[in-house]
């Protein structure tokens, strides 16, 4: 194991000096880590192992490109149209808006005082009380590589339904098959996988390209929609247009269902913290960066989801549309040809392509710091990095073999392969739920917190407690069908998938090798430093 362990130290952090040599020499690698990584990296009792590539402007483009925001709400507002209509999209969107930037607030302070690529199952271990620590760090730690791995294959299929749906609207004749969704997943993974290994020294230059083309992009999409499109006859309808398509018979209730359109577009935030090991001034640039992210997106989010929304026309043939995507069918309508609608719709695939690389970038690096501890199966050989790259490579085939399987069961049914991908949205947001308790427990125990960059202050503990509480009611919305008495084919099963992987944790960690074999990061912190 890489991390030094020191449980018995009991040294005053004020009263000890810590020479710089001996802060290099337990640290390991010091190549572009500045005075505040190596404190933190000695704080937590982690040898430098990764390469720290990105600066504050590449791991903002990181971030940014990941969540996608505005070309999420191109891309799956179908299902806020059906459930909650114009109107209940807008302000569906505004609520989780404001609600996630309290999230990335919380977690952004945590980020700071901990600036790990193991994020949340970090965060607990060293805010959880000490009865609990170790348990709720393992479950975390779980959830979140759950999250993140079903992430990977849930936006390959967005990018192969893309694909299909450009296609589809060039070649009429074209009937597509799943085995064809399938192998176009499996071919959009192969690339990002690529650009991961291969082109991994150059990816913040592709996270600063990227960044460039999500910001023109939105231009390029956003200016022909406002020149060209359909003017809506009452503009104030589009807000206040509610409908219960999905047969609810509340109308609030419908919008409620249909608040996974705006979650989907800001999930995510927590992507830069698992990359917080490769990012010079992690403690200072991540915070600066999370919170920069959901502002920007956000705002790019809500003027083109307005805009989508005003051009609409009939939402009916929108949703009927013979390519399967709405929004290849929105941009017909508006360019009225086919080429421009394909350019358009090239500039989502493209993004959405890079975002499936960040994706895997960070799913692999919760996976590779997990296994550092000892918290999955096959540790050793997970968590080991090449010594030549830098790079957690076992862990980046893990999450490419990983994706490719799960894309397999698409072609043998539809409805297991949109359970496993709408399952991530659950595992992730009961992270956060766990985190942020977590943390506003030690605030209302009136218990001394890290010292960190960036503090919320007297801020802090209403901000934790709405944020957690936020989290808990859109977590349980996640898990609701799509419409009420749904037969076998239309129900969510992925209540049942998340209630399985946390009853196998359970079992692996009481039953298995996991309480012998896992300690929690706690355990290898410097209280001296």
């Amino acid at each position: 194991m890489e991390d030094v362990k020191l449980k018995h130290e009991t040294h005053d952090a004020t009263s000890l000096e810590i020479a710089e040599a001996d802060i290099d020499d337990a640290v390991g690698k010091t190549e572009g880590l500045s005075r505040l990584d190596k404190k933190d990296m000695f704080r937590m009792g982690k040898k430098q192992q990764l390469r720290r590539n990105f600066h504050f402007f590449s791991i903002f483009g990181f971030i940014m490109v990941l969540m996608q925001t505005w070309e999420a709400q191109v891309n799956v507002i179908i299902f806020g149209l059906v459930n909650g209509g114009t109107g209940g999209l807008i302000w569906m969107y505004l609520g989780t808006f404001f609600g996630f930037t309290c999230v990335v607030v919380s977690m952004a302070e945590m980020a700071s005082m901990a600036p790990t690529t193991g994020g949340q199952y970090h965060w607990v271990s060293e805010f959880a009380p000490a009865s609990s620590q170790r348990f709720l760090s393992y479950l975390v730690g779980w959830l979140s590589v759950l999250g993140w791995q079903v992430g990977n294959v849930a936006i390959g299929f967005l990018v192969a339904q893309q694909i299909q749906g450009v296609v589809l609207l060039n070649h009429e004749s074209y009937v597509p098959e799943r085995w064809h969704l399938t192998l176009i997943v499996i071919a959009v993974e192969t690339f990002c996988q690529v650009l991961n290994t291969t082109f991994y020294r150059q990816l913040p230059l592709l996270e600063t390209l990227a960044l460039l083309l999500h910001v023109a992009g939105f231009l390029i999409i956003l200016i022909p929609l406002w020149v060209l499109g359909p003017r809506a006859e009452d503009p104030s309808a589009v807000f206040f247009t509610f409908t219960d398509g999905g047969g609810w018979g509340n109308t609030g209730l419908s919008c409620l269902i249909g608040i996974l359109t705006p979650i989907f577009s800001l999930l995510g935030p927590d992507s830069a913290t698992h990359m917080s090991e490769e990012l010079r001034n992690a403690s200072k640039s991540l915070p600066r960066a999370m919170i920069a992210t959901m502002i920007a997106n956000g705002v790019m989010g809500f003027v083109m989801l307005v805009t989508v929304c005003m051009v609409l026309g009939d939402i009916q043939a929108v949703l009927a549309t013979p390519t399967g995507q709405p929004f290849v069918h929105v941009f017909y309508n508006v360019v009225q040809s086919k080429s421009g609608a394909s350019a358009m719709a090239s500039i989502l695939i493209i993004m959405s392509l890079v975002g499936n690389t960040n994706n895997i970038a960070t799913s692999s690096r919760q996976l590779w710091a997990f296994a550092r501890d000892k918290g999955v199966p096959y540790s050793d050989w997970l968590s080991a990095v090449h010594p030549r790259l830098d790079l957690p490579v076992n862990a980046l085939i893990f999450s490419y073999v990983m994706a490719v399987l799960l894309s397999l069961i698409n072609i043998g049914s539809t409805i297991a392969f949109n359970i496993l991908t709408s399952l991530g949205v659950g595992a992730l947001l009961s992270s956060y739920i766990i985190s942020v308790s977590c943390i506003a427990l030690k605030r209302l125990r009136n218990e001394p917190l890290l010292p960190a960059s960036f503090r919320l202050g007297r801020l802090g503990l209403p901000l934790n407690i709405f944020s957690a509480l936020f989290l808990i009611f859109v977590f349980v919305l996640t898990f609701f069908p799509p419409v009420p008495s749904p037969t076998p084919e239309l129900m969510n099963w992925s209540i049942l998938v998340w209630g399985f992987v946390v009853i196998f944790s359970m079992g692996y960690y009481y039953l298995g090798r996991g309480r012998h074999t896992y300690t929690g990061p706690v355990a290898y912190v410097r209280k001296s430093a």
